[in-house]
């Protein structure tokens, strides 16, 4: 398991954050190509106005749902896991945008 300063650490893990904010841009992109509430419209407008802003956050948020992962694991998490843990935490940020 990630300690907290490990996991604080990771925020600025630029080779993640690459990752996380390329698997924002999908995850955004995938919900406008369903159904979209108007919070989930809201949000990936903010990823594509913004995109490492909005990646950061979804960064952290996927840090925080890994937390019993250890750094190890989670920088050599694949691109199919990262888009997993993206799309997972992308209506957690649509309602955190709304102020759900």
């Amino acid at each position: 398991m990630a300690t907290l300063q490990e996991l604080r650490g990771l925020f600025n893990d630029s080779d993640l954050m690459e990752k996380v904010e390329a698997a924002t841009v999908i995850a955004a992109n995938n919900l406008l190509a369903g159904t979209p509430t108007a919070d989930q419209k809201a949000w990936a407008a903010a990823v594509f106005s913004s995109p490492k802003v909005e990646a950061q956050k979804a960064l952290m948020s996927v840090l925080a749902s890994n937390s019993e992962a250890t750094v190890l694991q989670i920088q050599d998490a694949n691109d199919t896991a990262i888009q997993g843990n993206v799309t997972g935490v992308a209506q957690i940020l649509a309602d955190a945008l709304a102020g759900v």
